[in-house]
C-alpha cells in the first residue's frame, strides 16, 4: 500500500518535518494493525511539497494526497488564519491528528559571511516575527524581505552573491550548503507550532490512532449577533458538562462587518457522551455548526 503525504514546501520546512512525523506514526500504527502474509511489503510513504496552504488543502479535497500537514497555530504569533478560513469556507477536509513541533530558528548565510556584513534578511513572515528581538538588537539596519517559506529563503541566499542571510532550520542549512552564523535566534525558547494532519475522510484517521492518546474536538459555529447572551449560552453548554475548552477564537464570518464565527477546540472525542450531548444541544442554539475533526493529539 502506498501513502502520499503533502506538505508546505519546498524541502526543509517545518511542514515537511511534521509530515515525516505523521509518516513515522502511520508506519508504526500500520505495522501494529496489519497481519501481513509472508513476503508482503510494508506500507510505502512518499512526500510531496506544495507551494501554498490553499493548494495543499485543495490537494486533500481532490484526493491527490492521502494526508497533508498544515500549520495552524504558533505559540508566539497565534493562529494561521488562512488555514482555519479555508477549513471553514472552502474545504471538506477533516482534521485527523495534531502534531506539535518545537521551532528553532537559526541565521543562515553563505560560508565565510560575518554577522556585521549582513544587509538583508529573508524568511517566511512568521519566522521574521518570531525572531523580532534578535533582528532589532543584532541587525537593526538590515532590510527584511518575506518569502513563501524558510526553505525558500535559504535557497535564495545560497544562489546569491549579495550580503544576505536567511532565518531557517538546521536542515535548511544542510540542504543548501549554508553556514549557521547564529543559533536559536527565536524570541521564545519554547516556541512551538501546531500542525494539523488533514485527510478527506474521518476513516483515514485510523492510521494515525494509537492507544493511550487523548482526544480533542474542533468545531466552528456562528451565533445570532443581535441576541444578548448568545455567546454566554453557547459557552454554558460546555461548562454545564465540565468540558474543558482549550481554544476559542473569533474570525470574520464573511457575512458582513461585525459578524463573526467562533472556532472552538475542546478536550474529548465527539462520541464521548458529554461531548456528543453538548454538540447536539449546540446545534439548536447556533445558526451554523461545522465539526472540523475529532482527533488525537
Amino acid at each position: 500500500m502506498g501513502i502520499l503525504i503533502g506538505y508546505l514546501g519546498p524541502k526543509g520546512t517545518f511542514s515537511e518535518e511534521a509530515a515525516r512525523k505523521a509518516g513515522a506514526l502511520i508506519s508504526r500504527v500500520d505495522a501494529d494493525q496489519t497481519a501481513r502474509l509472508p513476503g508482503e511489503g510494508e506500507t510505502s510513504i512518499e512526500y510531496r511539497p506544495y507551494r501554498s496552504i490553499p493548494s495543499l488543502i485543495a490537494a486533500v479535497d481532490a484526493r491527490e494526497v492521502n494526508y497533508a500537514t498544515v500549520p495552524a497555530e504558533n505559540s508566539s504569533e497565534g493562529s494561521i488564519s488562512s488555514t482555519w478560513d479555508i477549513l471553514l469556507h472552502d474545504s471538506s477536509a477533516v482534521i485527523c491528528r495534531e502534531i506539535l513541533m518545537g521551532v528553532r530558528h537559526h541565521l543562515l548565510a553563505q560560508r565565510g559571511t560575518k554577522l556585521s556584513s549582513i544587509a538583508t534578511v529573508l524568511s517566511h513572515p512568521q519566522a521574521l516575527s518570531q525572531c523580532r528581538k534578535f533582528l532589532m538588537e543584532k541587525l537593526p539596519n538590515a532590510k527584511l524581505y518575506e518569502t513563501t517559506s524558510t526553505a525558500e529563503a535559504a535557497r535564495v541566499v545560497s544562489v546569491n552573491s549579495l550580503p544576505l542571510a536567511a532565518i531557517g532550520t538546521e536542515q535548511c542549512a544542510s540542504l543548501y550548503g549554508l553556514d549557521i552564523i547564529a543559533r536559536d535566534v527565536q524570541d521564545l525558547s519554547d516556541n512551538v507550532t501546531r500542525f494539523l494532519v488533514l485527510a478527506a475522510s474521518e476513516e483515514a484517521g485510523r492510521l494515525l490512532t494509537v492507544d493511550g492518546c487523548e482526544y480533542k474536538t474542533s468545531i466552528v459555529c456562528a451565533i445570532e449577533r443581535d441576541r444578548p447572551g448568545s455567546l454566554y449560552d453557547l459557552l454554558g453548554v460546555f461548562a454545564a458538562r465540565q468540558i474543558n475548552l482549550t481554544r476559542i477564537e473569533s474570525r470574520p464570518s464573511r457575512r458582513g462587518y461585525g459578524d463573526y464565527v467562533f472556532f472552538i477546540d475542546m478536550e474529548g472525542k465527539s462520541d464521548d457522551p458529554a461531548v456528543h450531548e453538548a454538540l447536539s444541544l449546540l446545534d439548536d442554539k447556533v445558526i451554523s455548526l461545522k465539526i472540523l475533526g475529532s482527533y488525537q493529539f
